[in-house]
């Protein structure tokens, strides 16, 4: 038996990855690589089978953010060209969720810039979210900023299936990349969604100049947090913003990082997010061996690929969407 068959067997018998073990899997030489890959499908297929589900992103509010994330062309140290604008009306937020609807993606993300939402903010968004339920029966994943327990509690009444807040990167590297809130600050804050019965999503960004071992100790805390749902963004480094310019990652590394995201959080969404198209490249369609999930459309400032092409990867994969707009009740 080989040594990635063997490792992920005992993941499904309970093991847990000693470190060795989860730098080992980022270390994996290339030659070994489908391997891995095999290794991370046969506990994917465990949980998931050959399901794959599909999220789109709408940036309500864009820009105009007083924190000072390295990775963010929305940021208030950014020089990036981007639009900017307030939060947009609740009939703009029903036009995206229409289109999610139409593109069977079974999860519509509300995305906003900022610290955290306003009161008028939060009307918005619960008034929306209210329409959408009973009108397209999607999920619905809001990612506002830092919350108020109350404002977990408007959003867990009017609807809001799951809330995403990003530890981004590890505990040690957090001050390398943001010094405008605490990593406690994202901690806290998942930990106030799982408590207002929000289903938790939390993810990081990858390619921030972090070491192998502060991977290791994000999957380790994503863990440790018990988010449902794990974003992996790979950097997508955005000229106007402090990270301009860097460039890690490679489409086998960031493959490896998809495998020790499954094998950590084995029953776990594993999404892959921002920076999918041009970090992966031509082997996108092997991401989706470790991971059980993607993004359609556009991200919060780029351009994802065309919703189509990302139809058809899956049909010549042979995987199903999990989310068929037939199965919504009319």
């Amino acid at each position: 038996m080989g040594y990635w068959k063997e490792l992920a067997l005992g993941v499904l018998n309970g093991n847990e990855l000693s470190d060795a073990e989860a730098l080992s899997i980022l270390d994996c030489p290339d030659q070994e690589l489908l391997e891995l890959l095999q290794g991370a499908y046969i506990i994917r297929h465990n949980y998931y089978g050959n399901s794959v589900k599909l999220n789109m992103i709408i940036n309500t509010k864009s820009g105009l953010c007083p924190e000072n994330c390295g990775y963010c062309a929305q940021s208030s140290v950014s020089e990036a060209p981007i639009q900017k604008y307030k939060m947009m009306d609740k009939e703009t937020i029903l036009k995206g969720a229409e289109q999610a609807f139409n593109l069977n993606a079974g999860t519509y993300c509300i995305v906003a810039s900022g610290r955290g939402p306003s009161e008028k903010e939060i009307d918005t968004v619960t008034s929306a979210v209210e329409e959408i339920k009973d009108k397209y029966g999607l999920k619905v994943c809001a990612c506002l900023g830092i919350l108020k327990p109350s404002q977990a509690e408007r959003l867990k009444a009017a609807g809001v299936d799951r809330y995403n807040h990003n530890l981004n990167t590890s505990a040690s590297h957090h001050a390398a990349i943001t010094t405008s809130h605490t990593y406690e600050d994202r901690v806290n804050t998942v930990e106030l969604i799982k408590n207002s019965g929000i289903s938790p999503c939390s993810g990081v960004i990858v390619g921030m100049k972090e070491t192998k071992q502060d991977v290791v100790d994000m999957a380790r805390s994503l863990k440790a947090l018990d988010a449902d749902s794990i974003p992996v963004n790979f950097l997508h480094a955005i000229d106007g913003t402090p990270l301009e310019g860097t460039q890690e990652l490679n489409p086998r590394y960031c493959l490896k990082v998809l495998c020790l995201m499954r094998f950590i959080n084995p029953a776990k969404e594993i999404r892959i997010s921002g920076g999918r198209e041009v970090n992966l490249r031509s082997l996108q369609p092997l991401g989706l061996y470790p991971a059980n999930s993607i993004f359609v459309g556009d991200y919060l400032t780029t351009e994802g690929q065309e919703t189509t092409a990302d139809h058809k990867m899956l049909e010549d994969l042979g995987f199903e969407i999990e989310f068929a707009k037939e199965e919504i009740p009319s």
